[in-house]
């Protein structure tokens, strides 16, 4: 049997004006890739997307 990596849509989808997902932190492009992307590809996507939500909670007040 196949594993592939789960997408990390939380079904929180609100763009931002650099086209980021506030719920995954994947980027528009990202997220219309997703269904054809390789294993290997959605595991760089997901490296990306914690770099991204890392700096998002360095940068807001408050978390």
């Amino acid at each position: 049997m196949i594993v592939s990596t789960p997408s990390p849509c939380v079904r929180r989808c609100c763009l931002n004006q650099q086209d980021v997902c506030m719920g995954c932190f994947r980027t528009l492009e990202e997220i219309l890739i997703w269904s054809s992307a390789s294993d290997s590809i959605r595991t760089e996507i997901l490296q990306r997307c914690a770099v991204r939500k890392h700096q998002d909670h360095c940068q807001t007040p408050g978390i």
